[in-house]
Order: structure tokens, then sequence, then C-alpha cells
């Protein structure tokens, strides 16, 4: 019996430790407070966007990068359609 007691102790001791590290009780507390819940969502969605937005324009620029690479090559066929592309490209902006 008091074998079983000491094995029940150490494991809620170990749940306990585990909680501890999830920040379990600092995550449910946020739920309760529906402003900073907000707060929190919204600047993670401004983290995204900003991410997505320089992420993009990073691609975009090494793509257009190499498209320039590729037409000083002068492969017969790609490469009059990536002048034709970065032409383009370039008259826009």
């Amino acid at each position: 019996m008091k074998e079983s007691w000491e094995k029940l102790q150490q494991k809620t001791e170990e749940l306990v430790t585990r909680m501890e590290r999830l920040r379990l009780a600092e995550y449910v507390e946020m739920f309760n407070d529906p402003k900073r819940l907000w707060k929190i969502n919204f600047l993670a969605g401004l983290a995204r966007g900003l991410g997505t937005a320089v992420g993009f324009t990073i691609l975009g620029a090494l793509v257009l990068y190499l498209l320039q690479r590729l037409v000083l090559l002068n492969l017969p066929v790609i490469g009059d359609f990536i002048a034709h592309l970065v032409r383009l490209v370039l008259e826009r902006y």
C-alpha cells in the first residue's frame, strides 16, 4: 500500500513538473483575458504578414536576377521569352 502511495506521489510530481514546463496556467490565463488574446493575435498576424511580404519580395528579386542572367546566356527560345518577361516587369516598375 505504501509503495503504491509513493508511486502515486511520484507520478503526481512528474505531472506537475511537466505542466509547469508547458506553462499551462499562463495559456489558460491568456484565454481568460480577451484583450490580451486580441493583442497577441493581432501582433502575430502583423508579423506573419510582414514576413510573407518580405519573403515574397526577396524571392521575386531572386527570380528576376536569375532571369536576367539567363538572358545573358543568349539561349535562343528561352532567352527571347525571358527577355520579354524582364522587359515587362521593368516597364511596369
